[in-house]
């Protein structure tokens, strides 16, 4: 697109638009990026272009036009931050400065680094929201233009697409721009099935296009007699809304009926349920597909009536319905909404619809770990959503899966602590519960109740999680201080000391500053939790010989001897000698993972793979650090399973290409599965995780194939 075409573009909406900031970003990008080359081998230049393009059919301001061009500037060329806000304000510069990756800090993994990019931009998006729709049509553009990249970056690309950007297009209401991430990212991670029903929707092209045609004068006739104007398209599902249905209903194409959504669009509200009336008066409903946006909006703020019929010749036909300023909000998102003009980011009214942003901003406020911050994100955030009523017939959202309990601590804190029970539509209901749609809940709370470690596994919301923590941590904390104080004080009986007096000394404070802890109740902490041992605080506190006088055993140092080992571990514990090392079952960690140890009291530490979901729910005061040794030889045995098409010659193929890698195959299951496919379960003996990603890529690679993944327990 040239400077003109863009120019007029962003004049067709906005007539009083600074025409020169864009005209002299273009030029500024233009410049700095001179001689620089895509992985296509096309000049770079035109990447900021065409995002500059995506975010000019946004509708979208001057300065969102101008970052556009320049967002790459201060990453890729040897622009600064400051250079772009002498030449283009500051406005330009705090938008460009919340795209720019975090390139200058030094991350320990791919994940911490996509993690800490990730909370970046959530927290210039919170400040700002066209940071975010600039980083969406950034990496719109970078999934049209895949094919030059490596197969390995492809993936990882499109994983994170499909994980973290397409499902905040989702929640900011684009839904153009979500059909296009999730349909880009499907073609990368699963190309055979999207290749298969690409081909499977092409050969039937002509018989589509004249069911829509014939369905579309139908429906616009019925709607005249009824005296409704009204506007009627018809269009195909994108191929990863099918591949979903496909999936989770474990359906063929061929099963899959409701292929082709048609849109009426009308003038008024009143209008809207008029023509569903028409709809359901010549056509029959199907039960349970009619859902009404438009009563109770999605978070997002989309609003439609959805209902799905049997339609001409006995097809299932969805239609959705709504006004025309309802289809621009579910066109254009957050963005028909947003103000830029004189610095107004969004009016009060605005604000209270995208309550997810608020949410998202206070997970930004509580710092955690990148995993778990990612996790929190997609689970709470990026979800689909059921709508439930209070008592009071006050309407809450909630991710579908949420319980009770999850409810119980949106209310409050202490109503969350203290959930016996609810009544769900007056009756009374296990606090498992999964909410659904229309739900009216009502909880029941007991002095006597507290949260339990098991509430974890089944509460679906980071708020519920992150509270019933805190109380568990609080609790872990309290008996690990007392059990610290009590051993402390144990051992001082055992050699004659008063720990009373010792702390008296006027270097106590030094002493526990050079252990490590902050007060005298985390040092009791550190003992509890076996961090420390009352030999090492005694040692800071009184002269060697006078300990050597009444040198007597500590249970520590028994179990250490008990374990010491005779050969040396693969893995070696950070700041503990000859300590019990064991591999935890559910996930199995492989030479080459990164790994994290787990501190238990006298069974010494349990290695995990970071993302093992346990781990995220243990305790981090007992994790400590571990690492493989360079010459770490373990051999690990792990799960694969692997759904394919049920047909002939498969498993056969399957195992060839296992054990073209060299790995051996210890046993393995097929399952028929009720879709015309099957499931088969390997387990193999590897010695590195880069042998068990050879194994995953080279089983992807069998033809009928359709998932391949790494089981965990």
């Amino acid at each position: 697109m040239k400077l003109d075409s863009l120019i007029e573009t962003v004049r067709s909406y906005d007539p009083a638009a600074d025409v020169g900031l864009i005209a002299r970003a273009y030029e500024f990008s233009e410049r700095v990026h001179r001689g620089q080359k895509r992985a296509s081998g096309e000049p770079y230049f035109t990447h900021p272009v065409e995002v500059a393009k995506i975010i000019a059919s946004l509708h979208l301001d001057a300065p969102s036009v101008a970052t556009a061009l320049l967002h790459d500037t201060v990453e890729d060329t040897l622009t600064t931050l400051e250079e772009i806000e002498r030449q283009f304000g500051s406005e330009v510069a705090t938008l460009v400065d919340g795209v720019t990756k975090i390139s200058q800090i030094s991350f320990t993994s791919r994940e911490e680094k996509q993690a800490e990019n990730f909370r970046k931009m959530l927290l210039a998006m919170a400040r700002d929201i066209r940071v975010i729709l600039i980083k969406l049509a950034d990496r719109t553009h970078n999934m049209r233009t895949l094919d030059a990249l490596s197969p390995e970056r492809q993936i990882e690309i499109a994983q994170e697409t499909l994980d973290i950007y397409a499902p905040l297009a989702h929640r900011l209401g684009i839904y153009w721009m979500k059909s296009e991430l999730e349909d880009q990212a499907l073609r990368y991670l699963q190309p055979e099935v999207y290749y298969q029903l690409k081909r499977t929707v092409a050969k039937r092209k002509e018989e589509r296009e004249r069911y829509i045609a014939e369905v579309i004068a139908i429906l616009r006739r019925k709607l005249e007699e009824a005296g409704i104007e009204a506007e009627v398209t018809g269009r195909p599902k994108h191929f990863y809304s099918i591949y979903q249905k496909m999936q989770t209903q474990n359906l063929h194409y061929d099963q899959i009926y409701d292929l082709i959504a048609f849109r009426i669009i009308v003038g008024t509200v009143r209008e809207c349920y008029e023509a569903l009336g028409v709809i359901h008066a010549n056509w029959k409903p199907v039960p349970g597909r009619f859902k009404d946006y438009i009563a109770l909006p999605k978070g997002n703020m989309y609003q439609s009536l959805h209902t799905t019929v049997i339609g001409p010749y006995g097809e299932r036909m969805e239609v959705q319905i709504r006004t025309h300023e309802m289809h621009r909000v579910a066109e254009m998102g957050i963005a028909a909404h947003w103000k830029y003009k004189g610095g107004k980011h969004v009016d009060g009214h605005d604000a209270e619809r995208f309550a997810w942003l608020r949410q998202l901003l206070e997970w930004l406020q509580n710092p955690s770990e990148p995993q778990e911050f990612l996790r929190l994100v997609k689970e709470d955030l990026f979800s689909d959503e059921v709508v439930v009523f209070t008592p009071k017939g006050e309407c809450l959202s909630f991710p579908e899966g949420s319980t009770v309990i999850d409810f119980a601590y949106r209310i409050h804190s202490e109503v969350g602590n203290h959930c016996a029970g609810a009544r769900v539509n007056g009756r009374l209901v296990p606090l498992r519960y999964c909410l659904r749609n229309g739900d009216t809940v009502e909880i029941i709370t007991t002095s006597n109740q507290t949260p339990s470690s098991d509430w974890l596994n089944f509460v679906k919301t980071a708020r519920a999680r992150q509270k019933i923590r805190n109380w568990i941590k609080q609790q872990q904390r309290e008996r690990s201080v007392a059990i610290g104080r009590e051993l402390l004080q144990r051992d001082c009986s055992r050699y004659h000391l008063d720990y009373a007096k010792l702390r008296k000394q006027p270097d106590f404070s030094a002493v526990l500053q050079s252990l490590g802890v902050r007060d005298e109740e985390s040092l009791f902490a550190a003992i509890g939790y076996g961090r420390l041992t009352p030999r090492q605080v005694l040692a800071k506190l009184v002269p060697a010989e006078q300990l050597q006088e009444h040198a007597a055993e500590t249970g520590w140092r028994r179990l250490i001897k008990r374990v010491r080992r005779t050969e040396p571990p693969s893995v070696i514990v950070g700041g503990i000698d000859d300590v019990l090392v064991r591999f935890a079952r559910c996930c199995s960690p492989v030479p080459g993972e990164r790994i994290v140890g787990f501190l238990t009291r006298g069974r010494g530490v349990t290695v995990h793979t970071v993302d093992c979901p346990r781990v995220l729910e243990s305790d981090p005061q007992r994790r400590v650090d571990v690492a493989w040794r360079s010459d770490a030889e373990a051999k690990q045995m792990v799960r694969v399973e692997v759904v394919c098409v049920n047909e002939p010659g498969l498993l056969s193929a399957v195992s060839g290409a296992i054990s073209a890698v060299g790995v051996n195959i210890n046993r393995a299951s097929v399952r028929e599965l009720p879709d015309q496919k099957a499931l088969n379960v390997f387990e193999l003996t590897v010695q590195h995780i880069d042998q068990l990603q050879r194994v995953l890529r080279n089983v992807s690679k069998v033809r009928g194939v359709v998932k391949v993944v790494r089981a965990r327990t």
